[in-house]
């Protein structure tokens, strides 16, 4: 597996299955900005109004075409065998939820910070794990981490405009500065 972040605004994302997992996935995929269409026989679970489509019917062949990736939470291993194989003709991305022998992505535990994403992976072994990682890294984290995200974002961004490259910086030390400036600030403004 090779871990990336997709930008998913504006992308259609179709979402098979409704329950309690399918709900969940559709609420991190409008989070990221996906539009999110849902195909399902039956809502269980309560859904965002921001989904795009909600179609009650059973999945279809031919219901893949135009996603960019898919979601297969139907729970029925028959219906998930067609998605399965309409995904890979289609060369679809897709996650069959707890299927991970039969998905060609996963969902990761994340820690967001303003900008900054913490995303921790078992590629489907185990989300528990993954959660558990997840919360340890995080309470280790500074607590400035999007302050510092912004800052440098503005000076690579000011550098760009003076068309030089940012390439060539130590940036590291820069990190670190701004993280203990941050902190320091944070330290005074509690002792008042």
């Amino acid at each position: 597996m090779f871990p990336l972040v997709v930008d998913l605004r504006h992308r259609r994302v179709l979402v098979i299955g409704a329950g309690r997992v399918g709900a969940q996935r559709i609420n991190q995929l409008l989070n990221a900005g996906a539009t999110v269409s849902v195909i399902t026989e039956e809502v269980c679970a309560p859904l965002a109004p921001e989904i795009a489509s909600l179609v009650a019917r059973p999945y279809q062949r031919g219901d893949l075409a135009g996603a960019f990736l898919v979601v297969s939470a139907t729970g029925d291993s028959q219906v998930n065998d067609l998605i399965v194989a309409e995904a890979f003709e289609l060369n679809i991305l897709l996650n069959v939820v707890d299927d991970a022998a039969r998905s060609n992505f996963f969902f990761t535990a994340v820690h967001r910070d303003g900008d900054v994403v913490v995303s921790v992976s078992t590629q489907g072994a185990s989300p528990a794990l993954a959660q558990w990682v997840r919360n340890v890294v995080a309470v280790t984290l500074p607590k400035n981490l999007a302050s510092v995200a912004r800052r440098l974002r503005a000076e690579r961004d000011a550098i760009h405009g003076n068309e030089k490259s940012t390439e060539n910086l130590e940036w590291m030390r820069r990190v670190q500065e701004l993280i203990d400036e941050d902190e320091d600030v944070r330290s005074a403004n509690e002792a008042n």
